[in-house]
């Protein structure tokens, strides 16, 4: 019985502790961070197909700064703030994974 009470571990829960084995896979996660604002990611892997502005541009939010292609699909990447376009990270026709970094915004 002891032995089993050294590996567990309290996890708490809007304040409330609770006992519990916690396994590799919860313990080697990647820990949640906030999104910054001024940077645009991809949310899924695709290709480049179009880009709609240049380091300098403004633009409001909601306006289409580029295309990417998905699964078949052509998908609009619409700007998250307004603001001016600091800098492009990606070229026409170039693969980018999941969570890259596309464009940054002043």
């Amino acid at each position: 019985m002891e032995e089993k009470k050294s590996k567990l571990s309290l996890l708490e829960i809007e304040g409330v502790k609770y006992p519990t084995l916690l396994h590799k896979k919860y313990l080697n996660r990647k820990q949640w961070t906030p999104a910054k604002i001024n940077e645009l990611r991809a949310i899924i892997p695709g290709t480049i197909l179009e880009i709609h502005v240049k380091p300098g541009d403004s633009v409001t939010e909601g306006d289409c700064v580029l295309l990417l292609e998905a699964m078949k699909m052509r998908n609009r990447v619409c700007a998250p703030i307004t603001g001016k376009v600091k800098e492009i990270h990606v070229m026409l026709g170039s693969k980018v994974a999941k969570s890259a970094l596309l464009i940054e915004f002043e």
